[in-house]
């Protein structure tokens, strides 16, 4: 993070913004309240029967009716899982979560779940990308209602294996014709926040890049699930590909835990620089959501005692989702749930909500960008 520029002895404008982030330091955050049935939680929502129905009922303190229940939404980035030890969120789950609000239809993200327990190890996440598959095709049928989930899914990979690469693409393309890329997290800071098995700057590393350079040539995009203080790395890769679509995740990943707790206006402004340069490279879209993994980003919805409203989160939300909207456009952008990992910190009704009353002065145009069109098109699927 602090390599000299060869040429002048001075830090780059983009390693100043790495600098920035990783400077961020570590003072008191939120303080927890004793009824939250995540406290003392570093990770996902808790999967015993038990704790399931504590998390329900602390949600269920906050329920909310669908604001313009009209408006069509296309949820881009929800997850599906079905783990052994009762670990799951599936078809019946997310639509329980989802229902009222009028969601056409929806991409489904990789979460590492059900990857095949034999064969070769590279081509063990086809898997995952079969099980979604045959979610997508329950769905279809119309016996679950309205709501097509994962019309569009995103697998796994390691781009880190090169021109190996190309062949687990290939087959994800043959087991789902609703396949549209890949993710694979690049999350990675020093001091970490969370277990992380990834390097310091992976996307400039030669052999991720000879598998990157397979996505193109397939028609496939990149989701890209890093931090905040990685944004000058992505914005190399997105130069060094420019015909190659990039899927910023989670607004870019902020940080407030940690090394970063405490330090939210340090790590707005450093966010703020890092985007605006993201944000000039067209081939990159980014996804609006995602604020609600407190235990990133350290906003402490989920320490207290009773969860936002609508208006609670569009308060905090509102800087980093406009600014993002700023800078990306709406025809760049589009509102996503990321559920269940947002689950932690209100109902997906709320969350919605929340977007939709931050938006109530943009255009008609710009809203059906922001909640419909955008992922659509980026996608590559069609109205329903």
């Amino acid at each position: 993070m602090t390599t000299k520029d060869s040429r002048s002895g001075q830090l780059t404008r983009r390693e100043a913004i790495g600098v920035i982030g990783a400077a961020a330091g570590s003072l008191s955050g939120v303080a927890a309240a004793v009824a939250s049935p995540f406290r003392g939680s570093s990770g996902a929502q808790g999967s015993s029967a038990a704790a399931e129905e504590k998390a329900r009922q602390w949600l269920a303190q906050v329920v909310e009716p669908v604001i313009e229940p009209e408006i069509p939404i296309l949820d881009p980035h929800h997850h599906l899982y079905n783990r052994p030890g009762g670990s799951r969120y599936i078809l019946e789950d997310f639509l329980a979560d989802a229902n009222g609000n009028n969601i056409r239809q929806t991409v489904c993200v990789e979460a590492r779940s059900m990857y095949r327990a034999d064969g070769p190890g590279a081509f063990r996440c086809v898997g995952e990308v079969e099980w979604v598959n045959g979610i997508a095709a329950q769905s279809a049928s119309g016996l679950w209602g309205e709501t097509r989930v994962a019309t569009g899914i995103v697998g796994g990979g390691n781009l880190l294996l090169g021109d190996d690469a190309a062949p687990v693409l290939e087959a994800q393309m043959a087991v789902s014709r609703r396949f549209r890329g890949i993710r694979q997290s690049v999350v990675w800071t020093n001091p970490p926040v969370r277990p992380q098995s990834t390097t310091g700057h992976m996307m400039a590393d030669p052999r991720f890049r000879k598998g990157f350079s397979h996505l193109a040539r397939f028609n496939l995009s990149f989701e890209a699930w890093l931090y905040y203080n990685q944004l000058h790395d992505l914005v190399d890769l997105a130069r060094a590909f420019p015909e190659t679509t990039i899927i910023l995740n989670h607004l870019g990943g902020p940080l407030g835990v940690g090394a970063w707790e405490g330090k939210i206006e340090e790590v707005f402004q450093a966010w703020k620089l890092a985007m605006k340069e993201v944000a000039t490279c067209e081939n990159v879209y980014v996804k609006v959501g995602g604020l609600g993994m407190d235990y990133l980003n350290g906003f402490g919805w989920s320490q207290r005692a009773k969860p936002p409203t609508n208006d609670e989160l569009a308060e905090v939300n509102r800087r980093w989702v406009e600014y993002a909207i700023e800078v990306f456009g709406p025809k760049r952008s589009m509102f996503e749930s990321n559920f269940p990992p947002d689950k932690r910190s209100s109902s997906y009704t709320v969350l919605w909500n929340s977007f939709k009353k931050l938006t109530k002065s943009y255009s008609k145009s710009e809203r059906t960008a922001l909640f419909h069109d955008t992922a659509i098109r980026v996608y590559r699927l069609s109205s329903v």
